[in-house]
């Protein structure tokens, strides 16, 4: 009884840990996606960058050097093995970076209000909650 008990709560660790080690990477998947967005703002647009854009509006993975639609993703969404991403909202202020992953129920949310390191803000959270 005991031994099965053991068993239960390892496996059961064992799954919170795979979804916090998956939420851990698509944060750092999403950072890596913004920070290409801030140096693509700030590279001239001579050298393919966006020329201190006024606002992020028209930006798009290709622009950035990511492949579409890979990993099961749409063939708007960039996609790896942490997830799929895509850019769900484009402002002039604001460039938002969303990415979900289905089988581990996590969804991240990056934001970008600049070309500062600290303008670039994350949330995640659980998509299976939200539903």
């Amino acid at each position: 009884m005991i031994v099965g008990l053991a068993v239960v709560v390892g496996i059961q660790a064992f799954g919170e840990n795979q979804k916090k080690a998956n939420s851990d990477a698509m944060v750092n998947d999403g950072v890596r996606i913004a920070s290409d967005a801030q140096a693509w703002k700030l590279k001239p647009a001579a050298f393919g960058g966006g020329a201190d854009a006024s606002n992020w509006t028209g930006l798009t993975f290709a622009q950035l050097g990511y492949e579409l639609g890979g990993n099961g993703c749409t063939a708007a969404q960039y996609g790896n093995l942490n997830g799929c991403y895509a850019m769900t909202g484009q402002t002039s202020a604001n460039l938002v970076i969303t990415g979900q992953n289905a089988a581990q129920a996590n969804q991240v949310v990056v934001t970008v209000s600049g070309t500062r390191p600290d303008n670039i803000a994350t949330v995640v959270s659980n998509i299976a909650a939200a539903d």
